[in-house]
């Protein structure tokens, strides 16, 4: 698979299933939540977040990674700033521009949507998706430390944006 040949689309009550599984196996507690990989769902989508807040990334008939992408902010005085609410990568995908396609989709949603900012968190120990957030304009814009506690280990969380 090469950049060229992944594809986002917007996401359909069918793709469900498959997202749950990805969304379990894609993180590990690097880079995500366990409570995230043992929950038993019925459906990916929530209340909040319907198919149309999710980008799903595509190699041919395969998902191979997704983004979330809601209004951070539930009341109006927030309107223009859309937070990405998990972005996942499918173990056998990694490092071959799936993240990049997500993220490039992100802001042209973004832009569509008329947005000044795009917010999302990462944690402080994730190297490597700082630095992919960092190549696509995200910037530092709070630290915060011991904000979690997972596996036992008290884990930093960056918050980080983009200005459109």
């Amino acid at each position: 698979m090469t950049e060229a040949e992944v594809t986002v689309r917007p996401a359909v009550e069918a793709d469900s299933a498959a997202l749950i599984e990805l969304e379990r196996t894609a993180f590990d507690s690097r880079s995500g939540f366990p409570s995230f990989r043992v929950a038993e769902r019925e459906s990916f989508f929530t209340e909040r977040c319907q198919p149309q807040n999710v980008l799903v990334a595509m190699d041919g008939d395969e998902i191979v990674g997704f983004a979330r992408l809601t209004d951070k902010y539930p009341f109006p005085e927030g309107v223009g700033v859309l937070t990405v609410g998990g972005l996942a990568v499918a173990l056998t995908a990694r490092r071959r521009g799936v993240g990049s396609a997500l993220l490039n989709a992100i802001k042209a949603e973004g832009e569509r949507q008329g947005a000044r900012k795009i917010c999302l968190d990462v944690f402080g120990v994730n190297d490597e998706a700082q630095r992919l957030y960092a190549r696509h304009g995200y910037i530092v814009e709070a630290r915060r430390t011991a904000e979690f506690t997972i596996d036992g280990e008290l884990m930093n969380d960056l918050g980080l944006a983009l200005f459109l």
